[in-house]
């Protein structure tokens, strides 16, 4: 078995999740790097990134709705280098659902992506990552604590990840910390004007929008120097959240 920490991201291949892979693997992580459709996407970030060190990144392909395949995913994980020490639940839906236009198949994808997914994911993995006193790391939202409008199951789900990162670190401690990042102002939706963009930034106390890094370095922090964390949910955002 490696000495080398082995980190599985789920979502990985763009956006905050391989910029993550990027600033873990730089700080001399392994990733096993999770995807669904975006192959291209995942296999430029795996090129990359052995090319800087070989044989320090390996891809999967899943579909996480699936959920009799999620404790596959973990065992493929362990394959690689025998070991797993931190899990990061940052793959996600995110669309609106209106109310009176919302669907069950609309419910069952963002609960699914959102709360289900990392749950048994978790679950799955947990026995490995005590071996390792490991840490989960959820991805939630700041529109957990407050809904954002037309969003509604979007923010239940959520919601819902915020009480498991809770539960968790109950559930799993002492061997596994479990805490969760919660992006406010980091990367736009699609279709946001700037007129909207505007309205966001000058309601965060900093006055600017955040960049992914600035997520990936919170979770840095907390695989790395935050031995007595746990539970905790870090909102990273400039101030947005406390700004009725």
């Amino acid at each position: 078995m490696s000495n080398t920490p082995v980190v599985l991201i789920t979502g990985a291949a763009h956006r905050i999740g391989a910029t993550t892979a990027k600033l873990l693997h730089q700080n001399g992580m392994n990733i096993v790097l999770h995807y669904r459709g975006s192959r291209q996407q995942a296999q430029a970030v795996q090129k990359e990134l052995n090319d800087k060190r070989e044989n320090s990144v390996i891809l999967i392909q899943a579909d996480l709705h699936i959920t009799n395949g999620l404790s596959a995913l973990i065992e493929e994980s362990i394959k690689a280098w025998g070991r797993l020490d931190v899990l990061i639940n940052n793959a996600s839906s995110f669309y609106p659902t209106k109310i009176g236009k919302a669907t069950e198949e609309q419910w069952d994808d963002l609960i699914g992506s959102n709360l289900k997914a990392p749950f048994f994911l978790s679950q799955a993995a947990a026995p490995h990552l005590k071996k390792t006193n490991g840490c989960i790391i959820n991805i939630v939202d700041i529109h957990a604590e407050r809904p954002l409008k037309t969003f509604p199951i979007y923010s239940m789900a959520k919601a819902g990840l915020v009480m498991m990162t809770k539960s968790l670190a109950g559930e799993l401690g002492p061997e596994i910390r479990v805490n969760a990042v919660a992006p406010g102002a980091i990367l736009w939706p699609e279709n946001l004007d700037e007129v909207a963009k505007q309205r966001i930034v000058s309601r965060t106390f900093l006055k600017r929008q955040g960049e992914p890094n600035d997520i990936s370095k919170t979770i840095l922090y907390l695989i790395k120097d935050a031995d007595y964390v746990t539970g905790q949910i870090i909102a990273v955002d400039g101030g947005r959240s406390l700004n009725s």
